[in-house]
């Protein structure tokens, strides 16, 4: 489809609540059209009255991405609206509450590795084919400190970040020179809801969702010579109160 759209455009994951509205919210503060995926009608609709855009200028889908057919949905509805992809931010992410791994179940095994990993690929790889035509455009993945720190309880979430981290790297091998920036934050402790309150941490402390939001925007604005390929946020301070 030609790019009909006279604004720039950006496909946003997990664009409902904390760093993917944040992330929604600066795309259209510097003027691009929004795609916002989540499952959740409420929370986007919350998004799109934030950006202040009207219905037009900013799709809410509501979709799973867990199911293998979602990815290849919600792309093809983003280009029948739009008719072009600019950006592209895999927040969308999910993982249960630390789970030894001979306990975890079957399902939240599948869809840990869904979220996290199948689902970024898979619409990256849609982005790119539609990106490469024009020479140009920024698929930024957000991942987590869980690839670094690798915590018992957390495997099947590490090693999803940490090859979400990677296919970041081998990405931009295959792609850089097509003009197109792969990007991947990883941050540390941020304070949202998935993150559930307790003693030990002092929230104050922790990184917000503007915090990454701004991040993937200095990817986003980057000159067009520079890739940030892999982005770390940490806390200036550690969150976490000692015993």
């Amino acid at each position: 489809m030609a790019d009909v759209h006279p604004h720039r455009v950006a496909l946003v994951t997990g664009a409902g609540r904390g760093i993917g509205r944040a992330i929604a919210l600066a795309l259209a503060g510097e003027g691009y059209s929004l795609c916002i995926a989540a499952r959740t009608r409420e929370d986007l609709d919350e998004t799109r009255r934030l950006s202040g855009f009207p219905n037009e200028r900013a799709l809410i889908v509501l979709i799973d991405l867990s199911l293998e057919e979602s990815c290849e949905a919600l792309f093809e509805t983003t280009l029948d609206c739009f008719g072009r992809i600019d950006v592209l931010v895999n927040n969308a992410g999910w993982a249960p509450p630390r789970t030894p791994l001979v306990k975890m179940s079957n399902s939240d095994r599948d869809r840990v590795i869904a979220l996290n990993l199948r689902a970024p690929i898979a619409l990256s790889q849609m982005a790119a084919i539609a990106m490469a035509d024009r020479g140009a455009g920024a698929i930024v993945n957000v991942a987590s400190m869980a690839a670094r720190t690798m915590a018992a309880g957390e495997a099947v979430y590490a090693a999803a970040k940490a090859g979400l981290v990677a296919f970041t790297h081998a990405a931009f091998a295959e792609l850089g020179d097509r003009g197109i920036k792969l990007s991947v934050v990883v941050p540390g402790l941020v304070d949202t809801a998935l993150i559930p309150h307790n003693k030990r941490l002092d929230r104050e402390l922790m990184l917000s969702p503007q915090d990454v939001a701004a991040a993937v925007m200095e990817i986003v604005k980057s000159p067009a010579r520079v890739c940030p390929v892999e982005v770390v946020l940490q806390p200036q301070r550690r969150p976490e109160r000692s015993r």
